[in-house]
């Protein structure tokens, strides 16, 4: 092949040029991002999860809840995601400075999860632990989501009912002498979820102002 060494050596410049611009340029922009000081409030955000939440975004990204759940709250120019209740603010970069394994996600067949914890109607644990074994949406009997019952053990009552079994009625109520308890790996991804309440708003956060065009001078 003719000049074909020139060829390749081409192709890899173009190809390391590119990896640098998309890998080592995005790390030198977002790479040292820190929390942000609030003097007003004398404190830092994003706030670090605790460590039961932690664990659970490790459970999140075990099961590949993001295959059908984001966590990235488009601003209102790109979507309705606001008007949906989804977020207060669009996502920034700072959101997720202290999560070891980002869930963006790529895909919404269920709805986006950023501020699950800030939603109103406020979701408690029991909400989500019933909703994760039963795929029923709090409140009601529509089924949104499979049910994730291998997160649940069944147990035979020995002396008192576990603090954390689940009080389940109608086909899901557990046979007699029986309760279901929700695992550690259950509570633990319900931690995460209760924790994805980030609703501080960064100044990059804001919409930038938009430059309202000035009116043509009266034609005289």
């Amino acid at each position: 092949m003719k000049n074909g060494p020139l060829f390749f050596f081409g192709l890899f410049v173009a190809l390391t040029l590119s990896w640098a611009g998309t890998v080592l340029l995005s790390n030198h922009q977002l790479g040292a991002l820190t929390p942000f000081y609030d003097e007003n409030e004398s404190a830092s955000f994003p706030l670090r999860q605790p460590g039961v939440a932690a664990r659970g975004q490790l459970v999140y990204a075990d099961l590949g809840c993001a295959s059908c759940h984001t966590q990235q709250v488009r601003r209102p120019d790109f979507g309705s995601d606001l008007a949906r209740g989804w977020g207060e603010r669009q996502s920034v970069a700072r959101d997720y400075i202290f999560q070891a394994r980002v869930q963006l996600g790529t895909s919404r067949v269920g709805p986006d999860l950023t501020n699950l914890g800030a939603r109103k109607p406020a979701y408690d644990a029991e909400d989500l632990m019933k909703f994760l074994y039963t795929g029923m949406i709090p409140g009601t009997k529509v089924v949104t989501h499979p049910p994730c019952t291998y997160l649940f053990d069944e147990r035979a009552i020995v002396g008192e009912t576990s603090k954390l079994a689940l009080n389940l009625t109608g086909g899901f109520t557990p046979a007699a002498g029986c309760q279901i308890v929700p695992t550690e790996g259950a509570q633990s991804l319900v931690a995460f979820l209760l924790s994805l309440n980030n609703t501080y708003d960064y100044p990059e956060s804001r919409p930038m102002p938009v430059e309202k065009a000035k009116p043509e001078a009266a034609k005289k």
